[in-house]
């Protein structure tokens, strides 16, 4: 079998804040990143002209751009970003992508993806979701649901760590409509994902997901269209009692709306 012609960044090292645990948090890290593309067709023909072939800018800047997009917990999930980004570009078929942390332990800890341009297109073809803004009792559509539940109203401590805790006490929210309704709690996109693949209801527990990220509200009202919008949601709807006029949603917004 005919091998692919493959381009390959090797032994880029950058420096962020990445990891789960709390001692990683304000820390920056070294990252080590190894990538190696298989291209679609030979580098033959191209007559020395940058744009037809697949850049090794385009490897540095996969690597920019996964970096920029977010706070990592994981390096899995930062290297599916990349991978993802790199498997974008029409001359890229396969793409391996290993970063590795490089002052954890005296040596190196990492993880390497091996992603296809095949598998990247039939995953980007994700499963509808609805998002649901629970603010009062209803009965649940069919199909795949996200709801996010309505604050829970309790008294809470004023600045310090106060994001924090309002964004625990949504996620015990949830943890509570989760039981009354007998659903499942999805507190990652990859359990939403699954949620809409399975054409189930789940209920969010936006913690997780949105800890680190600037500027956000702990506040569902706010956090219900960044949902939609961060899902692809086919609609977002509000369930709000009678009288309660529904939200306005940010200007842009590309989601359809409704109201139960």
């Amino acid at each position: 079998m005919e091998q692919p012609d493959r381009i390959h960044l090797r032994d880029y090292i950058l420096s962020t804040e990445i990891g789960a645990f709390q001692t990683e948090r304000g820390q920056p890290q070294r990252l080590r990143f190894n990538i190696e593309v298989d291209l679609t067709c030979h580098v033959v023909g191209v007559n020395d002209e940058v744009d037809r072939i697949l850049s090794y800018d385009i490897l540095t800047g996969a690597v920019a751009a996964g970096l920029a997009d977010r706070r990592y917990d994981l390096l899995e999930t930062l290297a599916e970003k990349i991978a993802a980004q790199i498997l974008a570009h029409p001359r890229a078929a396969q793409v391996s992508v290993t970063v590795e942390k490089l002052d954890r332990i005296p040596g190196a800890l990492g993880v390497t993806l091996v992603r296809r341009q095949a598998r990247v297109e039939a995953e980007a073809i994700q499963a509808p979701i609805r998002v649901i803004f629970h603010g009062r009792e209803l009965t649940l559509p069919e199909g795949a649901v996200a709801l996010v539940p309505d604050a829970p109203n309790l008294p809470l401590p004023q600045g310090g760590n106060a994001r924090e805790i309002e964004l625990l006490a949504l996620d015990q929210a949830a943890w509570a409509l989760a039981g009354r309704l007998g659903l499942t709690v999805a507190d990652s996109r990859t359990e939403l994902d699954w949620a809409a693949t399975e054409r189930r209801a789940v209920v969010w527990a936006p913690a997780r997901m949105v800890r680190d990220v600037a500027g956000l509200a702990a506040d569902p009202i706010v956090l219900a269209p960044w949902l939609a919008e961060r899902l692809g949601a086919s609609q977002l709807d509000w369930a709000l009692p009678g009288g309660v006029p529904a939200p306005a949603v940010p200007a842009g917004f590309r989601v359809p709306t409704g109201r139960l």
